[in-house]
């Protein structure tokens, strides 16, 4: 694992939505060096490639911790059950401690869930219990002809939502071995990002 961050990197990982513009004052200083511009291109690349490489790392911690959580979650309730047991082997309701107040048993209890099933449907709607809901599926197939649009025109309302999606970047990684080359060249960019 990379020990340390390259200042792009550095400065990708505290931008803001609402706050920029000393961001891209950064990256126009890197375009406007006089580095080689594939150097200035690994250089913004390989930031972006390893703060993905962060991301997909903390994704697959949270993924296994979240495993561990719920196995740490099943062990305790089997603990804490298995122990109830063998207090109650030995008639043992309370356990007092030092460190902790006391160990006491809480009792065995039954919870009672009800749950319905339908033996007949139809007798059911028959004696008024049901409702009726528009199919809205229904209601978008059938506007797309031009009869039926005619029909239900009056009854709806189409909003259109216009949603605009910023300009991006996207770093292709090379489908070669190791970027051992350009994270050295990055190092060195790094250190001399504004020439």
């Amino acid at each position: 694992m990379k020990m340390t961050n390259y200042r792009l990197q550095t400065e990708m990982e505290r931008i803001k939505p609402q706050s920029q513009e000393w961001f891209k004052d950064y990256v126009r200083q890197v375009l406007e060096s006089n580095k080689p511009y594939h150097a200035k291109a690994d250089y913004i690349g390989l930031s972006i490639q390893e703060l993905q490489n962060k991301i997909d790392y903390l994704a697959e911690d949270i993924k296994e911790m979240s495993a561990l959580k719920k196995s740490l979650i099943v062990a305790k309730e089997t603990a804490l059950e298995a122990i109830a047991d063998v207090l109650a082997e030995y008639g043992i309701d309370r356990l007092d401690g030092t460190a902790i107040s006391s160990i006491t048993m809480t009792p065995r209890t039954t919870k009672i869930k009800e749950s319905l099933s339908i033996l007949d449907e139809d007798a059911l709607i028959k004696l008024g219990y049901f409702k009726v809901i528009v199919d809205v599926d229904a209601v978008k197939e059938a506007m797309k002809t031009l009869e039926s649009m005619d029909e239900i025109d009056r009854y709806t309302q189409v909003e259109v939502h216009k949603e605009t999606i910023p300009a991006r970047i996207k770093v292709n990684a090379k489908r070669t071995g190791s970027n051992n080359q350009a994270a050295e060249l990055l190092t060195l960019v790094d250190a001399q990002a504004v020439a």
